[in-house]
């Protein structure tokens, strides 16, 4: 195993699990991410159900809950700014005997990426050009650097994921778009209570505000209602100018601060809201994991779970059978699209985030208003789904070849 070459595109989650994997497996994995260094930004991901039992045999539980985040819950509030309901999710949490964590996304890659730097091939700064496979490797140009050949290709650049394109076909064909553009970016944190996340709504609208204890920036949510629209959002300007276009005439709440303050940032991420659905991650050589394969949406909660329970099935099949790396893309596929198909049911998320009318938001917030036990009983769908089955043992301690 130890010529087995595989280029991982992208060093998000997804790309950083399954470079860790694969070496401790024996693999020589190379990652390759288009930014100039590791992209620190996002939001607060979750790590819930099978993805602790993984984080635990990679040795970093412990230091995921040191960087977890402290928010309480979420606040609804009205125009005046006062609370119209809450849902104390930590309190849900402890009734339920829940051992899920948040951590914000940065704090997440920067575990994973120190716990791999020492045994993989890391490059950034440089792309995927082209990828021509055959039936014994993929040959592949780079933007920047001399081709080179490998045994396996690995998708794990997002929902626009290059390699799918490259390898599947056109984006239209996979990406179903949800009806939703949201965005999110640096605030200032005075617009929100410490440890809450705090909504704001209108019919088909929210404006929110995330403030961890633990962390010092604050980060805005904007999320609308529409039909697909003739956009280029990869087009910082015109991203920024379609969220003008939408909340410049909102001056209840914070709305105009928040906006202001996400417009200013120069990383503020926009994008539709969608998800990846697709009847096979892999063809020849190449397989998609993460968002690349099966985008949830960030309305499911679930980016960051199937990132890391699937980088750990598709290594630990690999492993398994990597002369026969067909079979192991089918077996990684059959274990982990339950778990897939179940976090993609996210309705009742996107209906507590940004109810469609007045009546919507009214309801929601006598649902959350409720006692604590009768909110559990209420909210219980927007709860993480139960692990569809017991996390496969790989007999990866007996492959290490380097303890990390």
């Amino acid at each position: 195993m130890r010529d087995v070459r595989i280029l991982i595109s992208g060093a998000g989650i997804a790309g950083l699990a399954s470079a860790y994997w694969l070496a401790r497996h024996g693999f020589r994995p190379t990652v390759i991410e288009s930014a100039p260094e590791l992209r620190t930004g996002g939001q607060g991901v979750d790590i819930r159900d099978t993805a602790i039992e993984v984080a635990h045999r990679m040795g970093i539980m412990a230091r995921i809950r040191e960087s977890a985040t402290d928010v309480m819950g979420i606040r609804f509030v009205g125009a005046d700014g006062r609370d119209r309901a809450r849902i104390d999710m930590q309190g849900i949490k402890d009734k339920l005997g829940s051992a899920e964590v948040e951590i914000l996304r940065g704090d997440l890659i920067r575990i994973l990426h120190e716990l791999s730097a020492d045994t993989v091939e890391y490059i950034f700064g440089d792309a995927i050009q082209t990828l021509e496979q055959d039936e014994h490797g993929v040959d592949v140009t780079f933007v920047h650097r001399a081709a080179r050949r490998f045994d396996l290709v690995i998708g794990a650049d997002g929902l626009h994921s290059a390699v799918r394109r490259m390898a599947f076909g056109p984006e239209a064909e996979f990406v179903r778009y949800m009806n939703h553009y949201f965005a999110f970016g640096d605030t200032d944190a005075a617009l929100g209570p410490d440890r809450w996340v705090t909504m704001f709504n209108t019919p088909g609208r929210m404006v929110g505000i995330y403030r961890s204890g633990k962390h010092p920036q604050a980060k805005a949510y904007l999320m609308f209602r529409s039909p697909p629209l003739d956009v280029d959002l990869r087009d910082r300007t015109a991203a920024r100018a379609l969220l003008s276009a939408e909340f410049d005439g909102e001056t209840t709440w914070h709305t105009p601060e928040l906006l202001a303050g996400i417009l200013a940032d120069p990383n503020v991420y926009v994008d539709a809201l969608a998800q990846v659905r697709m009847d096979s991650w892999s063809i020849g050589r190449t397989a998609l994991i993460g968002d690349a394969a099966h985008c949830p949406s960030p309305v499911s909660g679930a980016g960051a779970e199937l990132a890391l329970v699937g980088a750990y099935t598709l290594a630990g099949e690999l492993a398994e059978r990597a002369s026969e790396h067909r079979t192991a893309f089918r077996r990684y596929e059959q274990i982990h699209r339950p778990l897939v198909h179940r976090k993609q049911q996210v309705g009742p998320n996107l209906r507590l985030m940004v109810p469609k009318t007045r009546l919507g938001i009214a309801v929601r917030n006598s649902i959350a208003r409720l006692p604590l036990l009768e909110s559990m009983a209420g909210m219980e769908r927007l709860m993480a789904p139960a692990a569809t089955g017991p996390l496969p043992d790989y007999g990866e301690d007996e492959r290490v070849t380097r303890r990390i």
